[in-house]
């Protein structure tokens, strides 16, 4: 390990932040990957249901359009413009305040996202048709597309309260609740899909019946939270209010900014139409890429981003500066070995999970192609969640929303061009390409902003990350070219070496890592036996 006393050590405020961001992480991504393993027990169901038939297909175009307005709306833009304003707002000033602001931009919130579902529901043909081109030509494929899109307009007023209320707990540092409420989501989608779609003539519909059911639990779930905390919002219509309106300012530039992945997705989803089974092989793909992205980077965004906004709204810019290379080092020490897994044993993984039922083995090859495609963008999709929450630490959306403009830009083009050579894996390969495009610019537009951020130690902790991951290479390839993937059956021994294999790798993962002395390994390790001593002294142990 490396020897605390050859480096400078940080102030003891910026030592504890670290370990205050990376307990809350932690904390998000155990809640995260709870949430993850439902979902994957949803698709699993979703696949073996429904395939890649158009019927799957009408539901992956449908539900595309309340995920992006949850992005613009709710979990991207009125997140990273609430939690900032709310931060200074609950630092500065009186806790009566901070509750006037909550409960004002709640009922304006309310308001503008039930008059969007309203108009949406009414315009569902229309963006549908605009959506889904490639479904002009079979008119019952075009209507049940639309008939879904309206069941799952309500989403998203539930999904945005919850967004609010995750805003809110998280300033506040307490982040158990709004990570274990999309658990929850998952189980009523689940349940709906397992037990109401037999008695439906339709029975796709049940899994829309389901999302929208498994937002209001994921927003009823962190009520109780508020109500502890005393922010349990009321209805304050004062759409004049100072901060609420700081937060609109700050949030029209960031709905292109913070949401430019989703809206790069919903490219590759309109040109997907085009291609039978392309908007259910992409929609896989970038699910299992979500796994490690939501466990890991979007927890570490999560968490890291109330600490930055404490941060700038201190004026404590070196102390700033130290978490965004901190949180960097952290998000490039997972996400890279995720994704040369991902990349990897996308086979084994596709197959395993989903070559189940209606799922086919050509559907298995075509979404490991999508698979494989989205994960060469991996380490970017997580690199611009860290890059953009610093600037919206810094109450600046304009410079996120100029890049994810150019992004958007790019990915479209790249889309028309690669969509020719490589059919639908192509619009993944795009959406990859285009984000590691507008984070590269976010990087360079940032150091010119802040400066002395350490980018050498960044850097040099991505080449002992690289050098760790030799090994678990070796065993992944060793895994995906076993002749087994290719039988039929045996579900039993492939898990047992698919799991087997990850296990393996990552404990040669981070054995490179205790060899090379990583500071990223030592930070995990810290806390984990702070917490293991913590839990000694509770039970009298030590």
């Amino acid at each position: 390990m490396s020897d605390p006393a050859a480096t400078p050590e940080p102030s003891q405020p910026a030592v504890d932040e670290t370990h205050s961001v990376v307990k809350a992480a932690g904390l998000i991504g155990i809640a995260t990957f709870s949430s993850r393993i439902l979902g994957f027990v949803r698709d699993m169901v979703l696949a073996r249901l429904f395939g890649a038939t158009p019927a799957a297909d009408a539901f992956f175009v449908a539900y595309r359009v309340p995920n992006l307005l949850r992005e613009l709306f709710a979990e991207g833009s009125m997140s990273a413009a609430f939690i900032p304003v709310f931060t200074e707002y609950h630092t500065l000033k009186a806790k009566r305040d901070a509750w006037e602001l909550a409960s004002a931009t709640f009922t304006t919130l309310l308001t503008i996202v039930t008059a969007v579902t309203l108009v949406g529901i009414l315009a569902a043909p229309g963006i549908v048709w605009l959506l889904a081109p490639g479904f002009r030509e079979s008119v019952d494929k075009l209507a049940l597309t639309t008939l879904l899109t309206q069941l799952m307009f309500p989403y998203l007023i539930f999904i945005s309260l919850a967004a609010l209320a995750m805003g809110i707990l998280n300033s506040l540092r307490d982040f158990a609740a709004p990570a274990f409420s999309p658990v929850f989501f998952n189980i009523f989608t689940i349940a709906c899909m397992l037990f109401l779609s037999p008695w439906l003539s339709e029975p796709i519909l049940a899994v829309a019946i389901g999302i929208v059911v498994g937002g209001v639990a994921q927003f009823a779930m962190q009520l109780p939270g508020l109500k502890r905390r005393g922010m349990l919002f009321g209805l304050r219509f004062n759409p004049g209010h100072p901060g609420v309106k700081r937060i609109g300012l700050l949030m029209v530039p960031s709905l292109l900014g913070l949401s430019v992945t989703q809206i790069n997705i919903t490219v590759s989803t309109i040109l997907a139409s085009y291609f039978a089974g392309g908007p259910t092989y992409l929609f896989y793909g970038m699910r299992l890429i979500q796994f490690p992205l939501g466990i890991f980077g979007v927890a570490l965004a999560t968490a890291i981003l109330p600490t930055l906004s404490a941060q700038a709204a201190r004026g404590a810019l070196d102390e700033l500066r130290t978490t965004i290379g901190f949180g960097l080092r952290m998000i490039f020490f997972i996400i890279l070995p995720a994704m040369a897994g991902l990349i990897l044993l996308r086979y084994p993984i596709v197959h395993l999970v989903f070559e189940h039922g209606s799922f086919t083995k050509t559907d298995t090859l075509a979404t490991a192609t999508a698979l494989l495609c989205y994960a060469v963008g991996l380490w970017a999709f997580a690199g611009v969640r860290i890059i953009v929450s610093a600037f919206y630490s810094l109450q600046d959306t304009r410079t996120p929303a100029i890049t994810a403009g150019i992004a958007v830009g790019a990915n479209i083009g790249l889309s028309l061009w690669l969509m020719t050579i490589l059919d639908a894996a192509g619009l993944a390969l795009a959406t990859a390409l285009a984000s590691m495009l507008n984070g590269s610019i976010l990087v360079a537009v940032l150091h010119r902003r802040l400066g002395r951020v350490d980018w050498g130690a960044v850097v040099r902790s991505a080449g002992r990350v690289l050098a760790a991951s030799i090994p678990m290479a070796g065993i992944c390839l060793w895994v995906a070219s076993a002749p087994l993937w290719m039988e039929t059956g045996q579900w039993i021994v492939k898990s047992v070496m698919l799991f087997g294999g990850i296990g393996f790798s990552v404990i040669a993962y981070l054995g490179m890592h205790l060899m090379l002395g990583s500071d990223e390994l030592d930070v995990v390790m810290g806390l984990v036996k702070r917490k293991l001593g913590r839990v000694a002294r509770k039970f009298g142990v030590a």
